[in-house]
């Protein structure tokens, strides 16, 4: 197993950033990346953290991100906009896809903002997180290549095609759900290869079909709860990506065939202000009351107490944010070094092996 090192927030913001302008992305760009990938690690979500900036570094210097992107908004409604990407890093137009959102919302109660054209965007808890922390309820989708199984199926089809959700509450950080609609996203294989470390035999299969717990080995993964996470992550596809007019299913880009194209994915948000629906005031108390109650309730054997959904991730944030991240060696060492690589993913298939 590989070894972990720890390091202070800043630190491995700034050796990300550095990173990914060594490939060519401008400074505000890569610092938007940054920002969001430390997010990630300093949630426990390594999976969306610094193993991704190997793979974005050399989509950057292949030129399959727009590093000038022109970003637009279309108003197509009082309620209602697109935000045309134009293939920019996906974290940096996600951001700017938000603010027209979170603007909308505010102004007319609810904002329906879908993105066209993006590249991959990361963890949405981020986003909602930032939404809710304007006292917005934020739900987030987006689409992602095939590398799902389908229910009763024995091809690919679907992306693991993520939704989260966001709540203000009184007191404490927003209550902050993300979940990928497969039993575990494409990253938390990612992370378990860099960590050479074994999955469960629930997560995915072989190329036979049969259930893996090699993480190198993984050819299909598996719908969370079977049939019915089979459903929901068609109704995120149909959402994130058939309504903006984009590839959908089995048609959406690869991640790794071909570095050197824009990914083209969809993404929408869907904020609601709680003032054009109840008090503001009593909405956050009633959450917070909410959690309050969760925590009382006594914890089942092996269970240390009961969590509100998310409450694990953000006490690893407020303990990573203040005592460092935890890191693998081997990524550590690559983000420190002078590397780009510019052949290590190119013309892999969704699970970054080679052909």
């Amino acid at each position: 197993m590989n070894e972990t090192v720890i390091v202070q927030a800043q630190e491995l913001h700034d050796l990300i950033q550095d990173k990914l302008e060594k490939a060519g992305l401008k400074s505000s760009h890569a610092n938007s990346v940054a920002e969001h990938l430390v997010f990630a690690d300093a949630n426990g979500i390594h999976s969306h953290g610094a193993v991704r900036v190997d793979y974005y570094a050399e989509r950057i210097a292949k030129g399959g991100v727009n590093l000038d992107p022109k970003i637009t908004f279309e108003k197509t409604g009082p309620s209602s906009g697109i935000v045309h990407g134009e293939n920019g890093v996906g974290q940096f137009v996600a951001l700017k896809g938000l603010d027209y959102a979170m603007d909308m919302a505010k102004e007319s109660g609810v904002a329906i903002v879908g993105i066209k054209h993006m590249s991959h965007s990361g963890a949405l808890s981020y986003y909602v997180k930032r939404a809710a922390q304007k006292d917005l309820i934020g739900i987030c989708m987006c689409q992602s290549d095939p590398m799902v199984v389908p229910f009763g199926g024995t091809e690919n089809y679907f992306g693991t095609n993520p939704i989260a959700i966001g709540a203000p509450r009184k007191h404490g950080e927003p209550v902050v759900f993300d979940m990928a609609t497969t039993v575990q996203a494409w990253g938390k294989i990612l992370d378990a290869r860099s960590k050479n470390r074994e999955i469960p035999d629930t997560w995915a299969v072989n190329a036979k079909g049969q259930p893996t717990t090699n993480p190198h080995d993984v050819h299909g993964l598996l719908p969370i709860s079977g049939p019915k996470g089979f459903g929901l992550m068609m109704m995120v596809d149909i959402l994130s990506g058939m309504l903006l007019g984009l590839p959908f299913g089995k048609h959406v880009s690869s991640m790794y065939t071909d570095l050197t194209k824009g990914r083209d994915l969809g993404q929408i948000y869907i904020l609601i202000d709680p003032e054009r629906f109840t008090d503001l005031e009593t909405f956050k108390k009633s959450i917070e009351t909410m959690v309050d109650e969760l925590h009382a309730i006594p914890a089942a054997e092996g269970f240390r107490q009961v969590y509100y959904p998310g409450e694990i991730n953000q006490l690893n944030f407020e303990e990573y944010m203040n005592e460092g991240i935890p890191i693998e060696k081997n990524i550590y060492e690559y983000l420190k070094s002078d590397i780009v690589h510019f052949d290590k993913y190119g013309g892999s298939n969704a699970f970054a092996e080679k052909e």
